[in-house]
């Protein structure tokens, strides 16, 4: 979804282990991502552009492993059963579409294997799954890597950027605009879904705005080439091994043609942007014309998208995220995704709606959310956050989707908190987790992006230093780590 490869992922690890369903096992949410600028006018004629560097499936630090839900937690609601032509239907759970994606090698990493024996090698693995020799022929022979793909898969700078920064980027007032006018465009579509899958018409507009703006930013690779040069590549060769096996499925059983898989670098499908395999377990024929189209149906791209939405755990008639405001004292160490307190223990605690009225003191589980830390926005995120951060690890981007939502729906724009909220370069925050990783910490790879691992290190040194712990980066606590 633009398949969202985005990653700067950043909670703490506990952070994902508790908010993670206990299936989670292979590439759920990765982030190849959306674009920057929504088109100015007139977006469905209009090229999108990519956004710079987006498409980093592991940006960040891949999360955790998932633990179960914290305790309290009531238990979703299941939504009515699927019923679609057998066409659209899931083809037996192979991999795992739910959770987070195994671990990259290093940016730095060589791949040392001759592409020919590789090559060899995949198409007999293909042709002992069941794959057609047909379809194996029709899709790979003469193919060749595409040395742009691993360049792009490389970048990172985009997601280095604050919240705030990344937020106005692609949560823009065109999308909002565009994002109710395809909820009215289809309403009937809309209101099918959220009958049968219970997920809110803002919810899947969001995403669908941010992935490809509603169609004009799909990608014009084509899929099959970039999902050979990234299954044979050192840094995420099995993952997307499993991709390319998953598209070759999809030509066998004659959703596509290979001349017809067109898409982002990353090897996604359609105007949300799935991966093969979610295509292979979600896609379904939502408009009863007998295959499911993500390029070209909006009614398929709704039913498909609330589908796989369900089947990753969404809580019909429950919220996903609201704006708060919080006092200038607080238990600030509370303030983490690994930790769920009910609304009304956050209201105790001084917070607020974000106009200032009282918070609802009901039981609904909530973790307090500060992406740019104390003096920046602030969100209760509830279970339903949950959904998100497996459709993109990258806490910004996920927070952005959420957030755009609501707006959507008719929320005000955001609260953007203090002025001159103090912000790391990419420099220095690749110096803190070196800093953090003489200390012990396991940070993963020194990028310069703070992700899960990061930010649960940095929340320890807060409060080791006695600094409020927001777990988020600042230049007090780079100092206080460089005096020692």
């Amino acid at each position: 979804m633009r398949f969202a490869l985005f990653l700067s992922a950043t909670l703490s690890t506990l952070a994902a282990a508790a908010l993670l369903p206990a299936s989670s096992v292979m590439a759920g949410g990765i982030e190849f991502g959306p674009t920057d600028q929504a088109p100015k006018a007139k977006p469905q004629k209009k090229k999108a552009q990519p956004a710079p560097d987006a498409g980093d499936p592991l940006a960040g630090e891949a999360a955790a492993p998932s633990a179960a839900p914290p305790a309290g937690t009531p238990a979703a609601a299941t939504p009515a059963a699927v019923q679609t032509p057998a066409v659209g239907q899931a083809t037996g759970g192979r991999v795992s579409t739910k959770g987070m994606p195994p671990p990259a090698a290093p940016r730095n990493c060589k791949t040392s294997w001759a592409f020919d024996t590789w090559m060899r090698d995949f198409r007999r693995e293909a042709a002992a799954e069941g794959i057609s020799q047909r379809t194996i022929s029709l899709a790979l022979d003469g193919m060749t890597p595409d040395q742009g793909v691993i360049s792009r898969d490389r970048r990172q700078g985009f997601f280095s950027q604050s919240f705030l920064d990344f937020s106005a980027k692609l949560a823009t007032p065109n999308r909002v605009t565009n994002g109710r006018a395809q909820i009215q465009k289809n309403r009937a579509a809309f209101d099918r879904a959220v009958k049968q899958f219970g997920v809110d018409p803002g919810v899947i507009t969001g995403f669908w705005a941010l992935e490809s703006d509603f169609g004009a930013g799909m990608g014009k690779l084509p899929i099959m080439r970039s999902l050979v040069t990234l299954a044979y590549d050192c840094r995420r060769g099995p993952m997307f091994r499993d991709e390319l096996k998953a598209a070759l499925q999809i030509i066998d059983r004659g959703d596509m043609t290979p001349s017809t898989m067109i898409g982002s670098w990353a090897g996604e499908i359609g105007q949300t942007q799935f991966l093969p395999t979610r295509y292979l377990e979600h896609a379904i024929d939502y408009d009863g014309d007998g295959r499911p189209d993500l390029f070209d149906s909006a009614t398929d791209i709704i039913g498909t998208t609330a589908n796989y939405m369900a089947h990753l755990g969404w809580r019909p008639n429950e919220p996903w995220i609201q704006e708060v405001r919080v006092p200038e004292q607080m238990p600030w160490d509370q303030s983490d995704l690994a930790i769920t307190h009910p609304r009304s223990q956050w209201a105790a605690w001084g917070v607020t709606q974000a106009d200032g009225a009282p918070l609802e003191k009901d039981a609904l589980p909530a973790s307090l959310l500060l992406p740019m830390g104390r003096f920046g926005p602030a969100f209760l995120a509830f279970p339903n956050f949950n959904v998100y951060l497996q459709w993109n690890q990258s806490l910004n981007y996920a927070t952005t989707a959420a957030y755009l939502a609501t707006r959507i729906n008719g929320a005000p724009a955001m609260r953007r908190g203090r002025e001159g909220i103090p912000t790391l370069t990419q420099d220095e925050a690749k110096e803190l987790q070196r800093l953090l990783t003489a200390r012990g910490f396991d940070v993963g790879e020194i990028d310069g992006l703070i992700g899960l691992k990061s930010r649960q290190a940095i929340k320890a040194m807060q409060l080791k230093y006695k600094l409020p712990a927001d777990s988020y980066p600042t230049p007090e606590l780079l100092a206080a780590l460089r005096r020692g």
